[in-house]
């Protein structure tokens, strides 16, 4: 759907430094910070902004605003879709690399960082792969050695090339499913058990020594009751905590922040608890796929902006609640948006009953919301003493 350009919050320059044609920045004439970029005001506090980016529209040559946003805003990518088994791997023995071995260049381009997503996960996984499992042509001892061998010849084959892996995504399940007591769910749980996630960790790093490794998960953004039987964040606070214990060499959580504008999210002092719980485990943290959306009333869809003004407004409040928080912990390394327009947002084709949409930091035309904006301005304001520069983290052995 394409909304109208009344969804923007004003147009503003875009652009990497001072702008073009402008006097050099001088003690009489100083940069403006609004005209920078997400990613140098980002390097003021060591924080990476990242973006999740759709492959076939940055090879789009139709649309070359799209690779010039993401190579101007963001010193970090992650693959949207292409690094997910189901696309790499969908005959089995035969890897698609082309599209993921692009992303990697293209950030070698434009000097950016990337992260990994993801290594194992129940959904997007190869029909080749299910249905083996699931009718038992597949035994659960050689299941374990597929798993193995994929993690192995991902994370070799872009050895040095990855800041941070998700290696293991949304192993936990939430308080509204059935049953309700929090516990490990989806294909892995079901076919190797728990103990599956403790090796996936174990095989990435031997694949990959330096290697941040993260564990990815929705709806862990602060904690709740506390009770590790329906409070997710405690669960996955526990769960990482064993692991630890253990020996298993994991170096970070990773909180994705898919947010709503309907929901009574967190404030920033909660989330930034959460954060500092982690630390305090010696995790690093990072929001890897932020984004808030809302639902598309017919009020939205018909351009009210009595409907459409408190939505931008809680969006944008939304993205800062996560970004002061990742700024007020200095541990949390890195603040990715999952895309960052909504001409090619995920959100309209999952949620559509009832409709939903808005959630990206820029409108169909690429113009900047609130959102962008209020980010912008944290990255700006924020500073010393409460904001300081990031704690490298040093990948576990």
């Amino acid at each position: 759907m394409q909304l109208k350009r009344w969804l923007a919050a004003g147009a503003v320059v875009l652009a990497t430094g001072a702008v073009a044609g402008a006097v050099p920045a001088t003690a009489s004439h100083p940069v403006d910070p609004s005209q920078q970029s997400l990613r140098q005001l980002g390097m003021r506090h060591d924080l990476y902004i990242g973006t999740a980016v759709d492959m076939a529209a940055l090879a789009d040559p139709a649309d070359p605003q799209y690779r010039q946003i993401v190579s101007r805003e963001f010193n970090s990518v992650t693959a949207e879709n292409v690094m997910k088994w189901g696309e790499l791997e969908p005959t089995r023995g035969t890897y698609n690399w082309a599209p993921a071995d692009e992303l990697i260049a293209a950030a070698k381009r434009n000097n950016q960082k990337v992260r990994g997503h993801v290594l194992v996960w129940h959904n997007q996984l190869p029909t080749w792969l299910t249905t083996g499992a699931n009718d038992g042509t597949i035994s659960k001892a050689e299941l374990r050695d597929i798993l193995k061998n994929h993690i192995t010849t991902v994370v070799k084959r872009y050895k040095g090339k990855i800041w941070q892996w998700d290696v293991v995504n949304e192993a936990v399940s939430d308080p509204w499913d059935n049953p309700p007591t929090l516990h490990y769910k989806g294909f892995w749980a079901q076919h190797l058990g728990p103990g599956y996630v403790a090796d996936a960790f174990r095989w990435a790093r031997a694949a990959d020594p330096k290697a941040l490794l993260f564990y990815n998960d929705y709806n862990i953004e602060a904690f709740g009751s506390g009770d590790p039987a329906n409070d997710k964040t405690q669960f996955v606070y526990d769960m990482a905590k064993q692991l630890l214990r253990d020996g298993v060499p994991i170096d970070g959580i990773g909180s994705q922040g898919h947010l709503g504008t309907q929901y009574g999210n967190y404030d920033t002092l909660q989330v930034t608890a959460a954060l500092k719980q982690f630390a305090g485990l010696g995790l690093a943290t990072a929001f890897t796929e932020v984004d808030v959306r809302s639902q598309l009333t017919a009020g939205v869809q018909a351009g009210d902006s009595n409907e459409i003004n408190p939505r931008l407004q809680a969006s944008a409040a939304n993205y800062s609640v996560l970004l002061q928080a990742c700024l007020a912990d200095r541990h949390c390394l890195s603040y990715t948006v999952w895309g960052f327009t909504d001409r090619h947002s995920w959100v309209p084709g999952w949620f559509s009953d009832p409709p939903e949409g808005l959630a990206t930091i820029m409108d169909e035309n690429y113009q900047p919301k609130r959102a962008y904006n209020l980010m912008k301005a944290d990255l700006i304001h924020s500073g010393p003493p409460y904001v300081l520069p990031r704690v490298p983290q040093k990948p576990r052995r």
